[in-house]
């Protein structure tokens, strides 16, 4: 049994030694990856100053052979005896501006002034006509061109633009030579890695003169030729560097790794590659592992000494829990007590609210017979007034008021079903009928506005289930709202249109009013919600007959007219539809 024991304790020392040797390696890596990213910011940070360096040194004089093309003295200086007198100005240009050279050449190549006449490396003489700069500005463009230079052997960047006289005829070429060792220089003064390679792959400016004017990526034979012929880099085999990158963000190079990072938006499609030891990362992640595992042995110790302490204080908190939970079970029953308490005041507060709801729903209902009893009372009044101003009675004036007080006891009789449950009998109704009906109703008031309703309607039923005079109900109120919003429109129109589709059938009022502005439905279908100024309504037209249409499943839709007013769609099921289901 004492053998197991111990077996078993090997066995678990072991799985602690792997776990803390996992750990260990898992807080290397991490820690490494985290400096290395740090790194590589950095290094990205270095890659941007020293693009702006290389593209400010670039274009720093590009202007410069714009500026000379158009010199009068430039100009002249084809003439062979104003010749002395340019070089000696060109001289005093490029020392000024700190340029290797500056040189006019005719249009076959030759060149004719220089600003090193007189040295032993002087460009008088010489005919660059290969140069790619040189034919680039023939053909009207602003040539570039790095390469070494085939009359001092050294290396620069060449800028050139053609000289043209007033009649716009090309003249020559005039360009400049400039010198970037100093940014080569500036490189290995810092003791970082850098490198500028043209878009041939080819080495240009290294901080390492070992890596200058060796090849990235194999070059093809035509890109050989063209390199011989614009006598690019005379002299340079342009060997493969031995360089390989076998991850992003790594590079390594005759056997160095580095961390690499690269900036190829350069002009002429240059790449700038800048490259970061990750030395520094690795000595840091070491440090951060050993702090690691020092502070983990001081843990496991801490740990230890707690233990102990813990076994000892074991007793103390079990007896101070004990009583604690006594104290609890005490202030439990006091909670439980107060909630009992706030219970009973919730009930009395709900009947409360149920009082105020009913008081509520009181005053909506009477609202709701004041505006629809107003209609029928206005239209009676309309007859009665229109009676006085003919001078007798018309033969269907009873009629007229007999069915106005019909409506009116229909609506009162609707507004019982607000004070008790149940549905009303629904019916089958003929929506056209329904429409022929409100328009009769409001017909008074739009003869007062001298406008006759646009009545658009099929010459067949559409049927519906539900309450014939509900449903008139709510086409008078559209129309009311209607002839009421075109009351001060110069064009004053309404219209009124009716169909069916195969689910349901349609009832679409137009008006060419002042529109819903930027009311919703929603906002609309709010008791007391109206958009006419005081006193012209009380509001309550939309949500009395939005909720007619919701005990009659329907749906409606409202919105503002391309070219002004609004436009009220109302969906009703189908009455045929309804019966099959």
């Amino acid at each position: 049994m004492i053998g197991d024991l111990k077996g078993m304790r090997r066995v678990y020392l072991g799985l602690a030694a792997l776990a803390a040797l996992a750990a260990t390696t898992g807080i290397f890596l991490l820690s490494l990856s985290y400096f290395q990213s740090e790194e590589m910011s950095k290094a990205a940070g270095r890659l941007s100053l020293y693009r702006s360096t290389v593209t400010a040194e670039l274009e720093r004089f590009s202007h410069l052979t714009y500026v000379l093309a158009r010199d009068p003295f430039v100009i002249s200086g084809f003439d062979a005896e104003a010749s002395d007198g340019l070089n000696t100005r060109l001289a005093a240009f490029a020392a000024e501006a700190e340029l290797d050279a500056i040189y006019l050449m005719r249009p076959d190549g030759l060149t004719i002034s220089a600003s090193n006449a007189g040295t032993p490396a002087t460009f008088l003489g010489q005919n660059y006509g290969f140069r790619p700069y040189f034919q680039q500005a023939l053909e009207g463009t602003q040539g570039r061109f790095y390469g070494i230079g085939a009359t001092t052997g050294l290396p620069g960047y060449f800028i050139s633009d053609a000289v043209r006289n007033a009649a716009g005829d090309v003249l020559g070429v005039v360009a400049i030579k400039i010198d970037l060792s100093k940014l080569e220089q500036s490189w290995q003064q810092s003791g970082e890695a850098v490198v500028l390679a043209n878009s041939d792959g080819i080495v240009l400016l290294a901080s390492d003169p070992d890596w200058r004017y060796r090849s990235l990526f194999p070059l093809t034979d035509g890109q050989r030729d063209d390199i011989h012929a614009a006598r690019q880099f005379p002299g340079q085999d342009l060997a493969p560097l031995d360089w390989k990158t076998p991850n992003l963000g790594r590079a390594e190079i005759n056997g160095t790794r580095w961390l690499h990072v690269t900036a190829s938006d350069l002009p002429h499609d240059w790449a700038l590659h800048y490259f970061a030891s990750d030395d520094r990362a690795v000595t840091r992640s070491w440090l951060v592992t050993g702090s690691a595992v020092l502070l983990a042995g001081l843990l496991v110790i801490f740990f230890q000494i707690q233990r102990t302490r813990r076994i000892g204080a074991a007793l103390r908190r079990s007896e101070q829990e004990e009583a604690e939970l006594r104290v609890a079970n005490d202030r439990l029953a006091f909670e439980i007590e107060e909630r009992r308490t706030a219970e009973r005041r919730l009930k009395r507060t709900q009947g409360e609210l149920e009082r105020t709801s009913r008081l509520a729903a009181l005053g909506r209902l009477a609202a709701s017979v004041t505006h629809e009893l107003g209609q029928p009372i206005a239209a009676m009044r309309n007859h009665l007034a229109a009676a006085e101003i003919s001078g007798g009675a018309s033969p269907a004036l009873p009629g007229q008021i007999t069915s106005l007080v019909e409506r009116m006891e229909g609506i009162t009789h609707q507004l019982k079903f607000f004070a008790r449950s149940g549905a009303e009998d629904f019916q089958t109704v003929d929506l056209c009928a329904a429409v022929e009906a409100a328009c009769a109703l409001v017909d008074t008031n739009a003869e007062a506005l001298g406008i006759e309703i646009d009545r658009n309607l099929p010459d067949h039923p559409l049927e519906l289930r539900g309450s014939q005079l509900r449903v008139e109900q709510v086409i008078t109120n559209l129309l009311r709202n209607a002839l009421d919003a075109v009351e001060e429109v110069p064009d004053p129109q309404v219209q009124v249109r009716a169909g069916q589709t195969d689910h349901a059938v349609w009832l679409e009022v137009r008006d060419t009013g002042h529109g819903l502005g930027a009311a919703t439905l929603a906002d609309l279908q709010e008791p007391f919600m109206t958009t006419r100024e005081s006193g012209r309504g009380m509001g309550l037209g939309l949500a009395i007959s939005a909720g007619i249409i919701h005990d009659h499943s329907g749906t409606m839709e409202a919105r503002n007219a391309d070219h002004g007013g609004a436009v009220f769609l109302v969906r009703f099921p189908r009455a045929d539809l309804e019966e099959e289901a």
